[in-house]
């Protein structure tokens, strides 16, 4: 049986390369000139760059959280902490600033190979169209601007009634992981 296995393994191994071949060359296939602009319109619409850049931030957003509880956890004077945020932004902004145009420069470059070439091998162009009547719709427009009002009302909503709770688990969570943190520090090896 080994040896039979041996056997399948050259050929298994030129099979899966035959077809990565296969799917590099559909995927390096060019797109027709009606096809890649509507393609193009519904990247203009759609922004597939700004889901990078919010990945990209969240090291930001984080470090601000963490300095944000650090500083209320030492029970600092509330000027003191706003002065320290304060300063701490300067920093996140100049990641901001300098991580932002790397992205959506790499982002705009890699988009042919990965964005383009999905939505080309995947959408006709019968859907393109559809999909940019979806995109370019009144009804999505009037969508789009109701979901950040409707997304406040809820979280607004949602943290009076559960708000306390929430932060009293997070706050429980946090300590604990505080302690066993310092604890972890402390502790010499085994």
């Amino acid at each position: 049986m080994h040896a039979f296995q041996r056997t399948l393994r050259p050929l298994t191994l030129a099979v899966l390369m035959g077809c990565a071949s296969l799917a590099h060359a559909q995927s390096a296939a060019p797109v027709d000139a009606e096809k890649q602009k509507l393609i193009d319109q519904v990247i203009a619409l759609w922004h597939p760059e700004n889901s990078v850049l919010m990945v990209a931030q969240r090291p930001a957003q984080a470090a601000m959280d963490q300095s944000r509880v650090a500083l209320e956890q030492k029970q600092l004077p509330k000027p003191k902490v706003e002065a320290a945020l304060k300063d701490i932004a300067v920093d996140v902004q100049k990641y901001i600033d300098t991580v932002n145009p790397l992205i959506i420069g790499s982002a705009k470059k890699n988009m042919p190979s990965t964005v383009v070439a999905t939505m080309a091998q995947n959408f006709t162009t019968d859907e393109l169209k559809q999909l940019l009547v979806v995109l370019q719709s009144p009804v999505k427009a009037k969508f789009d601007k109701l979901v950040p009002e409707a997304t406040l009302a809820l979280t607004k909503k949602v943290s009076d009634d559960v708000g306390a709770d929430v932060n009293k688990a997070g706050q429980t969570m946090q300590q604990n992981a505080g302690l066993k943190l310092r604890t972890a520090a402390t502790t010499t090896g085994n």
